[in-house]
C-alpha cells in the first residue's frame, strides 16, 4: 500500500466550520504527539457523534468536542451525553473564545490547524469494561473502513465511514 494512501485526510462532510476543521486538525496533531490515535466524527453507542474520539495505547478514550464560537457552545448541549463514552472529557477551540464559558469539569485544549495546547486536564471518570469495549469496537472498525476506504476509493466502504 502506498504511504500517499495513509496521511490522506478522511472525507468532510460538510458539516464542520473551516475553523473547527482546523481546531480538529490541530489537536489530533496534539494528541498524537501525546501517543492516542484520534477517529473524528465517530458514531457512539448512544447514536450521538463525537467530534473527536482519542485512544491511549493503555486503553483511556478521550472525546474532544469542538467549539469554534460561543455560539456555537450555546446552541449545542450534545456533549453532557459525551461523558457516558470517555474516560476524559475536553473542549477544543480556538483563542478567541472565552475559555470561562466551558464547564470546569472538563478539559481544555486551544488549537489551530498547525497543533493545540491543553490548558487545563480534564478530570478522569473510567469507564465501566462493556462500553470501553463497545466504544474501542467502534473506534477500531471506523478506523479500519476509513483505511480500507482509502486503499480502495471505489469499493463499498463510503456509506460506512
Amino acid at each position: 500500500m502506498s504511504l500517499n494512501l495513509l496521511t490522506a485526510p478522511p472525507p468532510v462532510d460538510g458539516r464542520q466550520s473551516a475553523t473547527a476543521l482546523a481546531v480538529a486538525r490541530g489537536t489530533a496533531r496534539c494528541l498524537h504527539a501525546l501517543g492516542y490515535s484520534v477517529v473524528s466524527e465517530l458514531p457512539l453507542p448512544s447514536g450521538r457523534r463525537a467530534d473527536l474520539v482519542a485512544l491511549g495505547g493503555d486503553g483511556e478514550i478521550l472525546i474532544v468536542e469542538i467549539k469554534s464560537s460561543v455560539a456555537d457552545f450555546r446552541a449545542d448541549q450534545k456533549w453532557m451525553e459525551y461523558r457516558l463514552h470517555c474516560d476524559r472529557l475536553f473542549f477544543a477551540t480556538i483563542v478567541d473564545v472565552p475559555s470561562e464559558i466551558f464547564p470546569a469539569d472538563a478539559g481544555l485544549i486551544l488549537a489551530d490547524a498547525f497543533g493545540a495546547s491543553i490548558v487545563c486536564e480534564a478530570p478522569e471518570h473510567r469507564l465501566p469494561p462493556a462500553r470501553r469495549r463497545a466504544v474501542m469496537l467502534r473506534f477500531a472498525h471506523a478506523a479500519a473502513l476509513r483505511l480500507q476506504a482509502l486503499a480502495d476509493p471505489q469499493g463499498p466502504y463510503a456509506g460506512e465511514v
